[in-house]
């Protein structure tokens, strides 16, 4: 599975908007929507808190290991 499916699947799964998933990460809506569209990827920082806030390792968002 590919980011962008990953990431609205985990948005789904914790009934997140991307205003809301940007205000628990600290940044603009524009930049989750710019993940979602597959126009950029979150950075080392934003990667960490993302896994943070959404209570999933990186090896799940990475695609490493299966929701």
């Amino acid at each position: 599975m590919d980011f962008i499916k990953i990431l609205t699947e985990l948005m789904k799964e914790n009934n997140l908007n991307q205003t809301q998933l940007a205000n628990l990460l600290g940044i603009k809506q524009s930049q989750v929507s710019e993940w979602l569209k597959g126009k950029s990827k979150p950075g080392y920082d934003n990667l960490k808190n993302l896994c943070i806030a959404l209570g999933v390792s990186a090896d799940i968002v990475l695609g490493l290991k299966d929701l």
